[in-house]
């Protein structure tokens, strides 16, 4: 009797640890989405460098958000660091508050997006969306959003639309983000009039002397905050991975520093963070709090060996 005990107790042992080995499996690569924007290529990179240290890999792909979303719902996406809100609240209610997609931890706050314009722009009497109106021949009544399906593509679309701030006549202008900020650098070198979506962390901030408008609160909010999503029962099939993800908090001063090394090429988005974890390795203590490699080791030394 006691030697079936051990049997089936060793049996019970045995298909636990093929089970707990073919869920590491699937969680070896980690699958991330990027919308190409460049505060969202610096956080996915920090991770990607983390969960390789650690002996997972990184899969990112460049996705428009609607696809992310439907990604995420559908299994296809792990994890998503820029669920930015309020500009994606209707993407947040449509998937997150119905529980089929997760919303794990907020990654960043005091974020500002909406409507922006140049100094110049800014002294001449715009300081609201309802100026703009005021100058719609010098601003050719165009506004310059990012990438198609953009949440906040749509917002413009939805002011425009219903003739708020009597923008009904306007055009949006849709391109990627590096596209629409060299409209900006051209329109600033002649001094001409534009709009365009800002936001902050970016080293737009820098690159351009520019102001957000006031007046579009409802739609852009007076300030923001970022979440990292994750898909539904992720938590439970990968916690090692999902543990770090739930600890990851960015500042805008260190999305700002990483950005602004790139923009001024001074290297790739990868080597940059490489270098800024490197000057403030303190990070680690926060983002590799009760995190094991994959194979179960302590992360902190593995990804330091990274470096």
């Amino acid at each position: 009797m006691k030697r079936s005990n051990t049997l089936l107790l060793g049996g019970l042992l045995l298909a636990t640890t093929l089970q707990a080995l073919a869920e590491d499996s699937s969680c070896n690569t980690v699958r991330m989405a990027d919308p190409g924007w460049s505060d969202i290529a610096v956080t996915n990179s920090v991770t990607a460098f983390l969960l390789e240290g650690m002996g997972y890999q990184a899969r990112i792909e460049t996705l428009a958000v609607p696809i992310i979303f439907g990604g995420l719902e559908a299994g296809l996406v792990d994890v998503f660091l820029g669920n930015w809100m309020p500009a994606q609240q209707s993407y947040y209610d449509k998937f997150v508050a119905n529980g089929q997609v997760v919303k794990l931890a907020q990654n960043l706050e005091g974020t500002e997006y909406t409507l922006a314009v140049p100094s110049y722009v800014w002294d001449a009497g715009v300081h609201n969306f309802a100026d703009l109106s005021k100058f719609a021949d010098k601003f050719n009544k165009k506004l310059y959003g990012i990438g198609s399906g953009a949440p906040a593509n749509q917002s413009l679309q939805q002011i425009i639309g219903k003739n708020e701030f009597d923008l009904g006549q306007w055009k949006l202008v849709e391109s990627s983000e590096q596209a629409m900020l060299s409209e900006v650098g051209r329109a600033v070198k002649r001094q001409r009039f534009i709009a365009f979506l800002g936001w902050t962390p970016h080293p737009m901030n820098a690159q351009f002397d520019m102001h957000y408008l006031k007046g579009g609160e409802a739609y852009f909010g007076a300030s923001g905050t970022v979440n990292t999503l994750t898909r539904k029962g992720y938590a439970e099939t990968c916690p090692n991975v999902n543990k770090l993800l739930s600890n990851l908090r960015f500042t805008q001063a260190m999305e700002n520093g990483i950005m602004g090394q790139v923009a001024d090429k001074k290297g790739s988005t990868d080597k940059a963070v490489k270098a800024w974890i490197t000057a403030n390795p303190q990070v680690l203590d926060q983002w590799l709090s009760g995190v094991k490699t994959k194979d179960g080791a302590d992360a902190r030394p593995a990804v330091i060996a990274q470096l």
